[in-house]
């Protein structure tokens, strides 16, 4: 137990120690998903896309998915130029379902898609769990399947979600997937003419997650005769390591082409087949990346000059961290034809050991194609060879030299991402030199551009494929349209290898390191170097090995007049011009300490704290950049502050004021100095005048009040308080009331009116 601990540990000590290495590996650009500048492909009945086939030579993208395959412009994808759908049938997808599996994973997902010719696909599809190819015959504008729907057990994985390899070469296809229902029996197989499979043993396959699959014309002007060659990227689980838990290592195998299997042994089983280790780790921290995910096959002229790129992850410790490691056709070759054998030896009161072989090798070299040398002792087919031959291949199919990546080192690392697809394009800068610059796309829907330079790890930008994150599942290259063409679950995008437009500046242009691009002197715009040709060439700068900008000319950038009221904040706002650059404010030329706390510096700008007349002057907002050693600063921003003038509604309130105060002066001069008790009145004109009507009218009102009264008495409507007593000590009733009213109906409107006054308060006076 303290061991396993120990291990461990020590795994993520190893994590924590290649963390730190690789923290600076950083993008320099990151670009936004942006609609206008991706064309996109997606429409009703296009999901789970799983594979992607360039044809330049008719102009169309083939595109993979689940019951359907759908041909695009290549030119334009936006544009669907046919499809055809491929469905299980009712019976299949009701057997599937009966055998346990869900009623979405129980349709036809079309997993391998094979250029024939430009009339024919060579189409392989899940059929709910009942693999089946087809040829699809293409005839201009139209594409069907040829109805010779043959039972591909395989050929194509029986689960829409296992890995799996394949590819057609000259009419026959090669193949790596599982044999059965259950993914059990793994298998690398070559169908059609002379079918060859390998071995159901865990020392040639245990349990293998095949990656890719690629043909190398290793016979073309071979000296020694040599056979075409079948190359198989896998992980698989290690049998050749003593491990408390299952340890997945990387794989390559390789197989003659023209292997036809032996006579008595290994009958219609590979005789050429060998694997070895494919390493890619840091070395000074002996840290490995021990699972592949995807391969390249960048191909050259002459086939020793072709690489493989790959993309390797950790089984253990971040997982989000990813390698991208090169191997050569020569040490690849090198390993196989000269390497030593390892093999399985019984040790005592142990399980098996694998161990170096030290002993005879037989003759001709177990596991070599057919070449000049075995045809001259008489071997001119695998089926020749002898019994001793083919036996040591069957019990020594892994090689214990592993194959190591150029310069013994991943050629870039990344921290954050998980890679998931790669394309690689070899790209001539104008200084003659070749680059390999790198397309990667990952598992959030990113693509990076990336390359290696004398041991340096660049990535030059990073763009944003899809509206919301999902992983690029499929990633093919155009070199003759240049264009890119990615895919998700649902949707195909199309892209320019380079936007070379996004570069606005000189320094921009250079200081991107971008092989595609170039910034032109005469058109002053960063333009694409494959389109410059003859004396424009004279006039470009790119600096891709260095990333040189000093040939650029400086430029001067607008001031912008920011006006500031005192005491308020002001901000101010400035992007560096990539991620790798950081920010330089000046005032009055002078550099601002992030220290000081009238400031406050923070990303996309700076804050001028409670300013007062002192921050009033010019503001510079430099983005700094390193590249090899050398510094370059470009002025991004240019804000020139001064303190706010009067607004028309303050000159306004002032002209108020001042009006006011010149009539209260007016006011004054009309009244005496001083009070008797020396105060100073205050009392305005307009004041006095509204006291003396106030006056008026109350006396006005009160000789009004006293002539009513009087008149009231004289007409004998009010009665002294004498008078009223002596009409109380009369008898009176209610019907007093009612007859009074009646017998002034003779009487004039005068006297009826005081007739019931006098009623009304007769009754009041018993109440």
């Amino acid at each position: 137990m303290g061991s396993i601990t120990l291990v461990l540990y020590l795994v993520l000590q190893l994590a924590d120690e290649a963390e730190t290495s690789i923290a600076n590996c950083i993008p320099r650009k990151t670009v936004k998903y942006h609609a206008g500048e991706i064309t996109t492909f997606m429409k009703e009945g296009l999901a789970n896309i799983s594979t992607l086939l360039v044809n330049e030579e008719t102009d169309t993208l083939f595109v993979g998915g689940r019951d359907a395959v759908f041909a695009l412009d290549l030119n334009n994808i936006s544009r669907e130029i046919a499809r055809e759908y491929w469905f299980a049938t009712q019976e299949r997808q009701l057997e599937c379902i009966r055998r346990g599996k869900d009623k979405l994973r129980c349709q036809n997902y079309i997993l391998s898609l094979h250029k024939i010719n430009n009339s024919y696909l060579y189409v392989c599809g899940t059929n709910a769990y009942h693999p089946t190819c087809d040829h699809m015959v293409i005839l201009g504008m139209n594409m069907s399947l040829q109805g010779r729907a043959e039972e591909s057990r395989g050929q194509c994985p029986f689960e829409p979600t296992l890995n799996y390899a394949s590819v057609y070469v000259d009419g026959e296809f090669y193949s790596a997937t599982s044999n059965n229902f259950l993914g059990t029996e793994p298998i690398i197989l070559r169908n059609m003419r002379n079918p060859v499979r390998t071995e159901f043993k865990t020392s040639w396959l245990n349990e293998p997650s095949f990656v890719d699959m690629e043909l190398v014309h290793e016979s073309e002007s071979n000296p020694n005769g040599d056979d075409d060659k079948i190359y198989v990227f896998f992980t698989e689980t290690a049998v050749e390591f003593e491990f408390y838990d299952k340890l997945l290592v990387s794989r390559i195998a390789r197989i003659c082409r023209g292997d036809l299997g032996g006579k008595r042994l290994l009958q219609r089983r590979w005789t050429s087949f060998l694997k070895s280790r494919l390493s890619c780790s840091v070395p000074e921290l002996n840290f490995h990346f021990n699972v592949v995910q995807d391969i390249f096959f960048l191909r050259r002229r002459e086939w020793q000059e072709s690489i493989f790129y790959g993309i390797f992850s950790q089984q253990w410790g971040r997982l989000d961290i990813s390698a991208v490691c090169a191997y050569s056709m020569k040490n690849i070759e090198e390993v196989f034809s000269k390497g030593n054998y390892k093999g399985a030896v019984a040790v005592e009161h142990s399980p098996v050991k694998w161990m170096v072989y030290r002993g005879d090798v037989p003759v001709p070299r177990p596991g070599a194609c057919i070449d000049n040398f075995a045809r001259s002792l008489g071997y001119n087919t695998s089926s020749d060879l002898p019994d001793k031959v083919l036996q040591f291949v069957r019990d020594h199919p892994l090689m214990d030299n592993s194959v190591n990546p150029i310069g013994d080192r991943p050629v870039l690392l990344k921290r954050g991402s998980t890679y998931t697809r790669i394309v690689v394009e070899r790209v001539t800068g104008l200084d003659k030199h070749t680059y390999d610059v790198m397309f990667l796309g990952t598992d959030d829907g990113y693509l990076h551009k990336a390359f290696s330079c004398d041991g340096e790890m660049f990535i030059v930008e990073e763009l944003q494929l899809f509206p919301s994150p999902e992983p690029v599942r499929a990633l093919r290259l155009s070199s003759e349209k240049g264009m890119l063409y990615a895919g998700s679950q649902s949707q195909v995008v199309q892209l320019p290898v380079s936007e070379c437009g996004r570069y606005k500046y000189c320094v921009d242009c250079v200081l991107a390191r971008d092989p595609y691009c170039a910034w032109s002197q005469s058109a002053n715009e960063c333009v694409l170097l494959v389109k410059q040709a003859g004396p424009t060439a004279a006039n470009l700068i790119q600096s891709v090995r260095y990333g040189d900008a000093s040939s650029c000319l400086s430029i001067e950038n607008s001031v912008r007049k920011c006006v500031f009221t005192l005491g308020n904040n002001v901000y101010l706002r400035c992007v560096p011009l990539s991620n790798l650059a950081s920010v330089v404010w000046k005032f009055n030329g002078s550099r601002l300490q992030a220290e000081d706390p009238n400031y406050l510096l923070y990303d996309g700008g700076m804050a001028v704290l409670n300013v007062t007349l002192d921050a009033a002057g010019f503001y510079d907002c430099l983005s700094v950049e390193k590249s090899r050693g050398k510094e370059f600063h470009f002025t991004v921003a240019r804000y020139a502050l001064y303190a706010q003038e009067k607004t028309a509604e303050a000159n306004i309130i002032a002209t108020v004021k001042e009006d006011r105060k010149k009539r209260t002066e007016e006011f004054q001069s009309l009244e005496p100095p001083l009070l008797p008790n020396g105060a100073v009145r205050q009392e305005s004109v307009e004041s006095r005048a509204e006291k003396m009507v106030l006056r008026v009218l109350g006396a006005g009102f009160g000789l009004l009040f006293l002539f009513m009264l009087i008149w009231n008495f004289h007409k004998g409507h009010l009665r002294l308080l004498w008078k009223s007593r002596e009409a109380s000590s009369k008898p009176t009733d209610a019907a007093g009331l009612e007859s009074a009213v009646p017998a002034a109906e003779g009487l004039s409107d005068e006297r009826k009116n005081s007739v019931t006054e006098m009623s009304v308060s007769s009754v009041n006076e018993r109440e």
